[in-house]
């Protein structure tokens, strides 16, 4: 989801007990799939791409594709880290000005999600930015990261998490997200993607600073 994907930490990643044989083999077809659609867009484009060129470069069925992935969308969209958002923000010290811990969480998410494998990360921005199937399903899936990141608020700061203004805040830190990615590939990836969250970060905690001359 916009870059705001986030890696296990250290500590975090010790702590949890070795995932089963089943579960790896499920990431491994995952990871399977979302391999060879992105060598088959860089080939031929995203929309010459279909779902049975997707399987039988991964070697599954269709069916399978499916059945971790809804949309095609979805390949290019969905990662692991999602769901570690949540367990990040949850580790940071209770003290820690708000936003500050989501200014680690997020540098975190840009190491784990967009600076390990810049090429895919440059890819996924790029078809968000051109493709409007996928841009739409990014909005869609905006919520469900909202939600998340209202329910952190709100254990940090003791207001319910569907308040105004915990949604508020939620969605213009993942809509902001989404616009530094756009940026990013509107602008042929010439920026680090760190800087520009950063400067997203800055923009959210501080307002827009005085008018250019």
């Amino acid at each position: 989801m916009t870059g705001m994907t986030a890696a296990p930490s250290p500590a975090s990643a010790a702590d949890r007990p070795r995932l089963g044989l089943r579960e790896r083999k499920k990431i491994k077809t995952r990871e399977a799939i979302r391999a060879a659609t992105y060598a088959l867009i860089e080939e031929q484009g995203y929309d010459a791409t279909t779902i049975d060129q997707i399987a039988d470069r991964a070697e599954v069925s269709p069916s399978t594709v499916f059945r971790y992935f809804p949309t095609k969308e979805d390949i290019v969209l969905t990662d692991e880290y999602d769901p570690l958002i949540l367990e990040e923000l949850r580790a940071r010290p209770a003290d820690e000005p708000w936003t500050d811990s989501i200014r680690y969480v997020t540098q975190r998410a840009v190491q784990a999600g967009v600076e390990e494998d810049i090429k895919v990360s440059r890819l996924r921005s790029r078809l968000v930015a051109e493709v409007p199937a996928v841009r739409s399903r990014m909005l869609e899936s905006m919520s469900v990261t909202g939600r998340m990141i209202c329910q952190a608020i709100a254990e940090r700061t003791g207001r319910a998490p569907g308040e105004l203004e915990v949604r508020v805040y939620a969605m213009a830190l993942i809509g902001g997200l989404m616009e530094a990615t756009l940026y990013w590939a509107e602008h042929g990836h010439q920026d680090g993607y760190a800087a520009l969250v950063d400067r997203t970060l800055d923009v959210l905690e501080h307002g827009l600073a005085g008018e250019k001359r």
